[in-house]
């Protein structure tokens, strides 16, 4: 896990800033999320969507996305006084699933965001964090329109983990995506001490 502290002046706490994933299927909100959230401009890789790439992207069910994320999105949030989070988004689509290596490199932790219009898509990203043992929260994007499932039923869907936190979210609101950061850290932090524990004991 990287992080970074900085030098804050007597009396007041260090700063420290962790590093966050954002991924999910094509169209899920990701880009949303971040810009969202993010206290400074964020930074986006978004591409008009050609006629080329229609040929390998899954459209269904996202019929008005016209752009799509590249190579990352990236933004920050303070959580509170001393506790910054550097967000970066990841592609969704299978052709660029080679940069979520180097992202992931030194994550505390990540957000799978989720459609229950196309749940399956976000199969992959679940894998991706189960074999690699990067603690991470399902967050259902609540389209308008979409069926409501409540976290159980999307946990049972996706088979995950006991203890996998599932939140319900819209992306677009910004309370409502600092609610699944916060959730995130507060469950990697719990991952990681156990983690440490079992290793000394």
């Amino acid at each position: 896990m990287v992080s970074e502290h900085f030098d804050a002046p007597d009396g007041e706490t260090a700063a420290l800033a962790l590093k966050i994933l954002v991924a999910g299927g094509f169209g899920v909100g990701k880009t949303t999320l971040v810009g969202a959230v993010s206290e400074i401009r964020p930074l986006r890789t978004e591409e008009l969507l050609s006629q080329a790439g229609q040929l390998v992207d899954d459209t269904d069910g996202v019929d008005q996305k016209v752009t799509t994320t590249v190579a990352m999105d990236f933004g920050r949030i303070t959580i509170r006084s001393g506790l910054s989070l550097y967000l970066f988004g990841t592609p969704g689509q299978d052709r660029f699933w080679f940069l979520w290596d180097e992202l992931s490199q030194g994550a505390l932790g990540a957000v799978v965001l989720a459609d229950t219009r196309r749940l399956e898509d976000c199969f992959p990203a679940v894998d991706y964090f189960e074999h690699r043992h990067i603690p991470f929260v399902v967050a259902v994007n609540c389209f308008p329109g979409a069926r409501a499932y409540d976290a159980d039923d999307v946990s049972r869907a996706l088979d995950l983990d006991r203890g996998t936190p599932v939140v319900l979210c819209d992306a677009r609101e910004r309370d409502s995506g600092k609610e699944v950061l916060i959730r995130l850290v507060e469950y990697a932090g719990r991952m990681h001490t156990a983690r440490l524990l079992d290793s000394v004991s």
